[in-house]
């Protein structure tokens, strides 16, 4: 535990910060609608988001306010044919949180910070790391936080572009400090850590819900989706889906987030006093 503790709090101060100035933040003019991004917690309780980079992923990245821009391994760069500079960034063609938010000519360095190489390398956070999202990206959006939650609000700040960030030259990682990682993962060897990072693509249902006094109805059906295929029509009353009744959005949510795509759903629906059970395969999401 004093491991995790350990690792929890670098990744939170990521010492690349010291090694980059930015010149102070502008107020906001006005704001933009909001974007529901859905998030979850690694085992070490940092806030992960998947992001699509240049049409390619989906990757796991950390939200981290301590990091002064986005950071990216070598093998992600490579993975996703990164154009580099002489000094290490990168621009990415095309950045897309899940929940359809697109960050315009984000920028990214591109660096094998040791945090993530140790935290991979023990298998500490869950999942498998493939970047932080730093202040580059994160001041371009108010974003709201609610732990109770299965989304983080993103709002664009309009008429405002962050300060860009200025490297003064390479090692971001800080001295003898990128070690770390490659000492973790030898330590991992030693005591038998073998992390499983499978990554199992989130099942799509192609359908909005919404809550009334006496349940949860089906608001909208994409065309063509799996909701839609399956016989889900808008107005279908939801009394049932996988394994758990659904009185609240919560139950839908936790019966949706342990989906992933190819699995098959009962959903029994309530259609002008007539009960019809459903067979969905869901597709395949982000």
């Amino acid at each position: 535990m004093r491991w995790v503790t350990f690792l929890g709090g670098l990744v939170s101060v990521l010492v690349a910060a010291p090694g980059f100035v930015a010149e102070p933040v502008p107020k906001e003019k006005s704001a933009a609608e909001a974007i529901d991004v859905p998030y979850r917690l690694t085992d070490t309780k940092h806030v992960l988001v998947r992001v699509k980079l240049n049409g390619q992923g989906p990757f796991n990245f950390i939200l981290d306010t301590g990091a002064p821009a986005v950071f990216i391994p070598n093998k992600v760069a490579k993975k996703i044919g990164l154009k580099l500079d002489d000094k290490g960034w990168g621009e990415f063609d095309k950045f897309v949180l899940e929940g359809g938010l697109v960050v315009e000519k984000a920028r990214t360095r591109v660096e094998d910070l040791f945090q993530l190489e140790g935290m991979n390398g023990m298998g500490l956070a869950g999942v498998e790391l493939h970047g932080v999202i730093g202040y580059n990206v994160l001041a371009q959006f108010r974003i709201t936080y609610d732990f109770t939650a299965d989304k983080l609000q993103w709002v664009q700040l309009k008429d405002f572009e962050p300060p860009v960030v200025k490297p003064i030259g390479k090692g971001g990682s800080g001295g003898g400090l990128d070690m770390m990682g490659n000492v973790m993962k030898m330590l991992a060897g030693f005591m038998g850590v073998k992390p499983n990072f499978e990554i199992n693509p989130t099942g799509f249902l192609g359908m909005e819900y919404e809550e009334k006094k006496d349940g949860l109805y089906a608001k909208v059906v994409l065309k063509d989706s799996p909701a839609d295929k399956g016989g889900i029509a808008v107005g279908d009353k939801i009394e049932f889906i996988g394994i758990a009744s659904i009185d609240d959005r919560s139950d839908i949510k936790k019966a949706l987030a342990k989906a992933t795509s190819g699995d098959s759903l009962k959903i029994k629906v309530l259609r002008e006093k007539e009960t019809k059970v459903l067979t969905i395969e869901l597709g395949k999401g982000l």
